[in-house]
């Protein structure tokens, strides 16, 4: 591969940089870039910008309402949405159930759910986890009987991120008990408002409300929400999951967090000199880095096979590892260059409620919050631990 852009290129990024600039909500990339929190009509105001330019779902088919673009214009505007602040487009509807609707769908599904995901008119969330079956989702409980045009679902989905915004939630659900476990799974589309459904919050350690539990008792769903065929549902996870695994990865997000970590550091501390200046602390910088720009290269190149038409196999393992690890990384070097101001997260303006004025500095308010929330990374789309092993079978042949 040619690493450098082409004049072509140079000039599709400077549009793109142009474009972000002038219709980026400026109160919105402030909250992104200092890590404040979000709140949905935040999301779906960017999704909005970019459906009413026609780029947000760059990397759909044209004939599902998408640019078809090859990988590199797709990095190019991730990059320059990243640098300039702007929210990650949800996953679950943009790049998770909506490539599965258009490839393994049916036509009334495709041209029921594309034109709602393109302009974020349904929210999405994602069930697959279950208590007791999250690296080992085959082992999933939730369960959907059929009883004439319906079935009728009845279990427990945890860990749902965000699911108390969606409209729409698609479950990995039972249907049949017999030959394998992966066997007897299929792929649902269910209505959040459906009446049995039940959302319950899981507030975590940062204090955030960002995932959730979420109950089905007597859900009835149309067997027109099946998607594909009964039973295959464990093909279209694993289809799904690739995806998922690429966008963890996450590099031109983790790109504008490295240029803000250089930042914080630059700045002075308790001791009152900036942490930039120590030589071990730039070796741990630099070190995250050159990791970092490795990362990048495997990500283009996984881009460009899939533009070839190559679906993502156990290089999708390999970047959500090394993203989430950088992800983590960088949290852990942003606590440190704020030193003594890295303290736990306080909403109330983080003050010091018996002295009345605020303790340190603005930007170390929320990188408490955010450290404790990117635990979770190397955990969630499938554990490091498991993405381990998916590389040691699929391609060390163990």
């Amino acid at each position: 591969m040619d690493f450098n852009y082409t004049a072509e290129q140079l000039a599709f990024r400077d549009e793109v940089r142009t474009f972000v600039r002038d219709h980026m909500p400026h109160e919105i990339a402030r909250k992104v870039i200092e890590h404040k929190e979000l709140l949905k009509e935040d999301w779906v105001t960017w999704q909005r910008i970019l459906f009413e330019k026609g780029w947000v779902a760059p990397h759909w088919p044209v004939e599902h309402g998408g640019l078809g673009w090859d990988a590199v214009r797709r990095h190019i505007l991730e990059e320059e949405c990243a640098a300039a602040g702007a929210p990650r487009t949800i996953a679950f509807g943009l790049h998770m159930v909506g490539p599965v609707i258009y490839t393994f769908g049916s036509a009334w599904q495709k041209q029921h759910y594309l034109p709602r995901i393109l302009s974020s008119e349904d929210w999405w969330c994602q069930g697959y986890s279950e208590p007791g079956s999250g690296s080992d989702l085959a082992s999933l409980k939730t369960r959907a009987v059929r009883d004439g045009d319906h079935y009728i679902v009845n279990g427990q989905k945890t860990w749902t991120t965000l699911a108390q915004h969606a409209d729409m939630i698609f479950c990995l659900v039972r249907t049949s008990s017999e030959g394998k476990k992966q066997e007897g799974i299929s792929f649902l589309l269910i209505d959040m408002k459906s009446p049995g459904v039940t959302v319950r919050p899981i507030i975590t350690l940062d204090g955030a409300h960002e995932v959730n539990e979420v109950w089905f008792e007597d859900v009835k769903v149309p067997v027109e929400n099946l998607v594909g065929e009964e039973g295959r549902g464990w093909t279209y996870a694993k289809f799904l999951l690739s995806h998922e695994r690429t966008n963890i990865a996450g590099v031109s997000a983790s790109k504008r967090e490295l240029a803000y970590l250089k930042e914080i550091a630059g700045k002075e501390i308790a001791s009152g000199r900036p942490l930039i200046e120590n030589p071990r602390f730039r070796d741990k910088v630099a070190r995250v880095e050159i990791e970092l720009m490795a990362l990048e290269i495997t990500v283009l190149r996984v881009l460009a096979a899939e533009s070839a038409g190559k679906a993502p196999g156990p290089e999708a393992s390999i970047l959500k590892i090394k993203g989430t690890e950088i992800q983590q990384a960088l949290t852990e070097l942003m606590m440190e260059a704020v030193g003594p101001y890295a303290l736990p997260y306080l909403p109330a303006q983080w003050s010091n409620h018996w002295l009345g004025e605020r303790v340190g500095p603005d930007h170390a308010g929320p990188l408490a919050s955010r450290y404790f929330n990117y635990r979770k990374v190397t955990i969630y789309g499938g554990s490091n631990e498991i993405q381990r092993n998916i590389i040691s079978q699929a391609i060390l042949g163990l």
